[in-house]
């Protein structure tokens, strides 16, 4: 009977992170529905207490995009931060890669992923934003480094 319930536990544990929106800006304006814009989201690395990120990246506006049908452009950059005490004992342990966060770019077909990766020969935690398709993704991706320790 706990089995079940356990395995539901872990399963939502695993989830990759939720992203808080720190604010945005109009880029482009519409005459019908929201402008597109330029949105500022925030989310701390759910493996590594201590590390925030600051994601940018384009929302579609208009009607499709009030409805959520639009596409959102495929680039987004990023930049992460170490706000607090890392625990570098429990590094060598984590999975690499690993996706810590991933959101919807489109009504079904596109995502966009950060993807963290433990470069333990120079002691940093590397995240890497890109935009994914089912068929065909993007090549565009930027990338922030968070040094852990002083050799």
């Amino acid at each position: 009977m706990r089995r079940p319930f356990l395995a539901l536990l872990l399963s939502l544990l695993a989830l990759p992170a939720v992203a808080e929106e720190i604010g945005a800006v109009g880029y482009r304006f519409k005459w019908l529905g929201p402008n597109d814009k330029i949105v500022i989201e925030a989310f701390d690395d759910p493996d590594v207490p201590g590390v925030t990120c600051y994601m940018s990246h384009a929302r579609t506006g208009g009607i499709k995009g009030a409805i959520g049908l639009a596409e959102d452009p495929g680039e987004a950059a990023i930049a992460c931060r170490q706000v607090g005490p890392i625990d570098a004992a429990k590094l060598a342990k984590l999975k690499s890669p690993h996706e810590v966060f991933s959101e919807r770019a489109s009504l079904i077909f596109k995502t966009t992923q950060v993807t963290r990766f433990w470069d333990a020969r120079r002691q940093a935690l590397v995240y890497l934003v890109y935009t994914d398709r089912i068929i065909e993704g993007s090549p565009r991706n930027s990338i922030s480094v968070v040094p852990v320790g002083v050799r």
